[in-house]
């Protein structure tokens, strides 16, 4: 099988929309000099006062719109190896050596900027550098300038500016949105300049949205990532897409992996993929994604949200091993953290965003989360810890399902939404409705809004369920007395 020519890929097209050029035109600058940003910027983690912004130097303006493209329906299986470099495949940004510095403040034209000293950067790091910025000031909108130059200079190259938001102080009643995603398939994103949830989440305005994993698909999109620069092409041809690139300039992020952005489906430490090893994977990952420490964290939005971000990947027993007591997805020691912080939050709503469902229910032929009978000790264990300590203000928002669903566990009670997956072609795979257990249930792309207001001594948190355009396909309010 032969991979596509672009000729025979845009005539494969025929009939899509296609925007006129560069959605992001407006925020990346027309200076020649290099090195350029084509995968765009990012900012993660966002706290009260911190953040991280993210920035990884190119030789070239834009994607490589020319390459070469893989047959949409090979799912990476039964293609020949690679034997071309991975800069000429179609979507690539070859990395440049250079330097980067971020000018960032509170005003729009960083009349009160305050400016980071040049960084280096090399091969080594990808040509990626992530900014930890500090002493920021809560429930407020940062803007800034991401600059770059040659190596050993310090003429501006290229700009490209961003905003994003810190979360407000811990006492404060909030009033904003979020928007939560998951699941998007290079060949299944239904536009030729990416998704259609990413303009419909950022019409929204989000303050943030939280990216759950299976953000690119290493083993099911062709080019199958079976080395480390296979990998990167990933990563590279998915976030140069025009609207990926103005979604992530625009808002705050957190990012949680699984499976196919770690190694290949059902993944756990210890395995390969021809030259790709699970730790390989770990490694770009953290490298790709404005994450941190830790891939499990918890992080407060003022007086009445808190979020949990677990990670499903980096510590969990093999799939195959038989269920039981010491079969563990999270791991001992990322579970003691989430009971203890759990238990310690005084947040009036309480919300756990996992790569993959507790509730469910699943397909029966899976076997690698919480609603599986593979780790069903685990997460029976779970879901009876959460009825017993956190019964009415505990809510699960999980990736990894094709489909959209608010599900109540027959016997804890816990409630779970699936955002669905990121475009209608890439949808499916559900066992059906089940109504022992769903409330709604839809096989179709979209994502999740979540919604928080304060009413005097109210707080609403509102669940809403939207297609790939934006369009409210359901929505599940809840309300509870503030202190």
């Amino acid at each position: 099988m032969s991979p596509l020519t672009r000729r025979h890929f845009l005539a494969s097209t025929a009939g899509t929309a296609i925007l006129l050029p560069r959605e992001v035109s407006a925020f990346a600058l027309p200076i020649e000099a290099g090195p350029y940003q084509a995968t765009g910027t990012r900012v993660g983690e966002a706290t009260d006062t911190t953040a991280i912004v993210w920035t990884r130097l190119t030789r070239h303006p834009d994607r490589n719109n020319h390459g070469v493209v893989f047959p949409a329906n090979a799912k990476g299986r039964n293609v020949p190896p690679v034997t071309i470099p991975a800069a000429q495949i179609e979507g690539a940004c070859s990395g440049a050596a250079g330097r980067v510095r971020l000018r960032y403040g509170l005003h729009e034209d960083l009349s009160d900027a305050t400016e980071t000293p040049w960084i280096d950067v090399t091969e080594a790091s990808d040509f990626i550098h992530q900014f930890a910025l500090s002493e920021l000031r809560p429930g407020s909108t940062y803007y800034y300038k991401s600059q770059t130059a040659q190596p050993g200079t310090t003429q501006v190259g290229h700009e490209m500016t961003g905003r994003f938001h810190t979360a407000p102080p811990v006492a404060a009643a909030g009033d904003f949105r979020f928007c939560v995603m998951t699941c998007q398939g290079y060949p299944d994103r239904d536009h030729v300049d990416g998704h259609p949830i990413y303009p419909a989440m950022l019409s929204l305005d989000p303050k943030f949205v939280v990216m759950t994993g299976d953000l690119v698909y290493y083993d099911n999109d062709a080019p199958r990532a079976v080395s480390p620069a296979l990998a990167r092409l990933h990563w590279e041809r998915m976030f140069s897409l025009p609207r990926l690139v103005a979604m992530l300039r625009s808002t705050s992020s957190y990012w949680l992996k699984d499976d196919h952005d770690t190694l290949s489906n059902d993944a756990w430490p210890g395995m390969e993929a021809g030259e790709l090893s699970f730790a390989a994977g770990q490694e770009i990952f953290r490298q790709q994604a404005p994450l941190g420490d830790k891939s499990y964290r918890t992080i407060r939005w003022g007086r009445d949200l808190q979020l949990w971000f677990t990670d499903g990947r980096d510590f969990r027993s093999p799939n195959s091993q038989p269920d039981g007591p010491t079969k563990t997805i999270w791991g001992a020691e990322q579970k003691a953290w989430f009971k203890r912080t759990m238990a310690e939050s005084d947040a009036t709503w309480k919300i756990l965003i996992s790569p993959t469902p507790l509730v469910g229910p699943d397909r029966a032929k899976k076997n690698d989360n919480h609603a599986n009978e593979g780790f069903a000790h685990e997460g029976a264990e779970l879901r009876a810890w959460l009825q017993s300590h956190v019964p009415d203000n505990f809510f699960v928002v999980c990736g990894d399902r094709h489909w959209q669903y608010h599900s109540v566990h027959p016997e804890s009670g816990t409630q779970e939404f699936s955002v669905g997956a990121a475009s209608n072609s890439h949808a499916g795979g559900s066992p059906g409705e089940n109504p022992a257990f769903h409330r709604f249930h839809r096989v179709q792309g979209g994502f999740l809004a979540v919604e928080l207001r304060s009413r005097q001594r109210m707080s609403e948190l509102t669940f809403e369920l939207r297609d790939v355009d934006g369009v409210l396909v359901y929505a599940s309010r809840f309300e509870r007395a503030t202190s």
